[in-house]
């Protein structure tokens, strides 16, 4: 077998492969006799069909079928042969088929980048540090009974947080619009339900008022042809509801999962939980600079049959996300363009810390795996039999392995580097790190 490979552009690569005439032929003829010996045609007894018919009638599918064996063999030999690693399946090509003949194809594909890591220890990685403060653990409170709020009536000028019941009619230049209109709906002020200015202009209303508001709609609003203009809502106000905040007992501990029956013990459980969240956010902050560094010092390409993949993988978790398990959606109408920054990211990152993992040659502590299904379990009213189920399934174990590598590699990445450390409020810490500018178009 003779073997030739030329780069073309970037990571793409066109590989040659000329395979003897008689590793093909000999297969054929072997087939063709043994199909001979098998099939069944009309005048003749089984068993009997001369070998010409069998191959005139049958040749040619049994030689592509052949074909196709040899391509897939031939080719995995091949990229064995040249050291090449194949990122994705490979576009075939026949340049001769022909029996008797010796028989060659080329094979486009794309592989995966040569990476040379370069020296960490020339970061600086900003690192946030918090604590949950008892004014922290008093505003979860308030903000878990508001959740659990009720609206009553009353006769009284509405203020931030008060429900409202509205009509309302919208227009633009004088012309109504197309979903400016709502009736008897229920609007909580301070909710940023609506746009800016909308639910401010409502405050000190009183049920039976009607009020004109004037706003104007975001450049980013999500309708093209709303976008930065003008409006004049007539609003009518049908009713003032004042929030009513449920009283801190055990109905209400039940109602988040917590079995307390006083409020210090259900602050000392609330506490647990926002700690929990704190240590994530802040690794998951740290996680995602330290990473995001690496890429900075290692720019690399990377191959669009990967690309392809995390894009697709991105568009079932946004349907699954937003439309729920049973949602009938088919994944390829979600644009490619609303993943692609974020895909291309995620590949490089990936692949930077295979190749941190190959050249340390790390292996997964198990010990932390241990700890890490624990500490997950800990969420749970019966932990030890989470731990079991983790421990009985490869593939949700195969995940905590994967996190806890990744956190292996993390630790390895920052004690190789400058880290400088701030401390920042509860609310900064939990708060979802800003975009890039990529990411956020």
């Amino acid at each position: 077998m003779q073997v030739s490979v030329e780069a073309t552009t970037g990571l793409e690569r066109q590989m040659t492969v000329v395979v003897p005439a008689e590793r093909v032929d000999s297969d054929v003829a072997k087939r063709v006799q043994d199909t001979a010996r098998t099939v069944r045609l009309d005048g003749f007894r089984p068993g009997k069909v001369p070998v010409k018919v069998v191959k005139k009638r049958y040749g040619p599918g049994i030689r592509q079928e052949v074909i196709g064996e040899v391509v897939q063999q031939s080719f995995y030999e091949a990229v064995q042969q040249e050291k090449l690693m194949p990122a994705g399946g490979p576009n075939v090509e026949f340049k001769n088929d022909k029996e008797g003949e010796e028989f060659s194809y080329t094979a486009t594909f794309e592989v995966y980048p040569e990476i040379a890591l370069a020296d960490f220890s020339s970061v600086e990685i900003e690192k946030s540090a918090a604590e949950v403060k008892d004014a922290d653990l008093d505003q979860m409170v308030d903000t878990l009974q508001k959740q659990q709020a009720a609206f009553e009536e009353a006769d009284k000028a509405a203020a931030e947080g008060d429900q409202l019941s509205v009509d309302f009619e919208g227009f633009i230049d004088g012309e109504a619009f197309d979903g400016g209109t709502a009736t008897g709906m229920d609007l909580v002020l301070g909710s940023n339900t609506m746009i800016p200015g909308f639910e401010t202009a409502l405050e000190g209303a009183k049920a039976g008022d009607e009020k004109e508001v004037n706003v104007t709609f975001p450049e980013e609003y999500h309708a093209e042809d709303l976008k930065g203009k003008d409006a004049k809502f007539n609003v009518k106000v049908n009713k003032v509801s004042a929030q009513v905040l449920p009283e801190l007992n055990e109905e209400f501990f039940a109602k988040f999962g917590i079995e307390e029956k006083s409020v210090d013990s259900f602050k000392v459980e609330v506490r647990k939980n926002m700690e929990r969240e704190l240590t994530q956010a802040l690794k998951a902050k740290l996680k995602e600079a330290t990473f995001a560094k690496l890429l900075e010092l290692n720019a690399i390409d990377v191959p669009s049959a990967l690309i392809d993949g995390e894009i697709d993988a991105m568009r079932q978790q946004a349907i699954q996300q937003f439309g729920g398990p049973d949602a009938n959606i088919d994944p390829s109408m979600l644009p490619k363009e609303m993943f692609e920054a974020q895909a291309q990211k995620r590949v490089q990152i990936g692949l930077l810390v295979n190749e941190v993992i190959k050249a340390n040659e790390l292996k997964v502590d198990e010990d932390r795996v241990r700890t890490t299904v624990e500490e997950q379990a800990a969420t749970y009213q019966e932990p030890q039999q989470v731990i079991d189920w983790y421990y009985g399934n490869q593939e949700m174990l195969g995940q905590i392995q994967n996190l806890v590598m990744e956190d292996q590699v993390l630790d390895l990445l920052l004690a190789s580097a400058t880290v400088n450390e701030t401390e920042v409020s509860y609310e900064d810490a939990i708060k979802p790190a800003a975009p890039a500018a990529d990411e956020e178009a």
